[in-house]
């Protein structure tokens, strides 16, 4: 097997999930760790191993000279470091979103296909059994579609930490809602229209621009609807705070996840790609207007953890690397999730609808 030779820039939460992907699986070399602070260090304790670790990205991109790049950085960074890594003739997968902005984004993705290499973008539900069936049966309940879907998060300690990083950047509903759009875009399977949007300010610990709660709404061209919350902070509430629900005129089909909505779970990164059964509820009625079926429950015996997640992920980028897989879908994708994205963030600033 062909061993892809990997640099890991960001060792947190999900780079030092990746890098520990990249350490077990057949197939890839770790040549080095990338962080700014001491992550990097107790990454390499974590892993029982010694790879090199820099302080300097572009350092450490000349001196590993890698085939291929993990960027798991906050998005401010993705821009420069995705091009600076083509242009050093590596293969980039990169955490969602994208960029911070859609012109950078754009030429992430220009520069990819400039320079002839492949690009993977973090969307960790495309790689969830129980999520593609979950968008599978939503395709079979009819038109329009209802799609109700949030993540709030009560965090606190470290995570508090990491999401007030995050928000000198990018909003929650733009970082966390890029997922969920790239749901419900592919479950209405037509153009989203317009968007409108709502945001509060919670806390004075980020910057006076950004906002800590918000909800987007979403517009479809064939009538579908569909809306996305998000909370982060030691103020936000657990009650329903895991919500992925979808009717039609038809039935329904909702994600029924009872660990991942255990107190005090909210922020775990773990418990968000949890969902341990889909209910599946038929709208039909007899002459009485009785329902005529029962609700179906689907449990499928493939319920990856979160780990295992990111380990097919990285299969998928070794898959991409190996077969030269087209790529060109999932980067337009990746690009108008965040495009939507970014449309409802401005819905909040600007308190106005805007059309797509």
């Amino acid at each position: 097997m062909q061993v892809i030779r990997i640099l890991v820039v960001g060792c947190g939460n999900m780079g030092a999930s990746h890098a520990k992907a990249y350490h077990d699986l057949d197939g890839f070399e770790i040549v080095g760790l990338v962080a700014r602070g001491d992550s990097k260090s107790k990454l390499n304790a974590e892993l029982g191993s010694e790879y090199p670790l820099f302080e300097s990205y572009e350092s450490a991109l000349e001196q590993t000279k890698p085939d291929a790049v993990c960027i798991a950085t906050y998005p401010d960074t993705h821009r420069d470091y995705a091009i600076k890594a083509f242009e050093s003739g590596a293969h980039v997968f990169i955490e969602k979103p994208l960029a911070e902005d859609v012109t950078s984004a754009e030429e992430v993705v220009d520069a990819a296909i400039k320079y002839g290499k492949k690009l993977v973008v973090g969307y960790i539900l495309r790689y969830h059994p129980s999520w593609i069936k979950f968008i599978e049966i939503a395709k079979t309940m009819g038109k329009p579609l209802v799609m109700r879907m949030n993540l709030n998060q009560q965090s606190h300690g470290y995570m508090w930490n990491v999401h007030r990083n995050l928000m000198s950047s990018l909003s929650p509903i733009v970082d966390c809602g890029v997922h969920y759009i790239d749901v419900m875009c592919q479950m209405a399977g037509v153009k989203p229209v317009r968007v409108s949007a709502i945001g509060a300010r919670l806390t004075e610990d980020i910057p006076a621009w950004n906002y800590n709660y918000g909800q987007l709404q979403l517009h479809f061209e064939d009538g579908s609807v569909g809306w996305y919350e998000a909370g982060w902070g030691p103020m936000v509430s657990q009650n329903a705070f895991f919500v992925k629900d979808v009717f039609g005129p038809r039935g329904s089909v909702s994600i029924v996840a009872d660990k991942a909505s255990d107190e005090g779970k909210s922020d775990s990164v773990a418990a968000h790609t949890q969902t341990e059964s889909l209910r599946v509820h038929y709208a039909d009625l007899d002459e009485r207007n009785e329902f005529t079926k029962e609700d179906e429950w689907i449990n499928l015996s493939d319920e990856p953890d979160h780990q295992e997640l990111c380990n097919r992920e990285q299969r998928f980028f070794q898959q991409a690397i190996l077969a030269d897989l087209d790529l060109s879908s999932s980067m337009e994708d990746a690009i108008n999730s965040l495009r939507i994205a970014l449309a409802c963030d401005e819905a909040v600033k600007t308190q106005q609808t805007v059309l797509l």
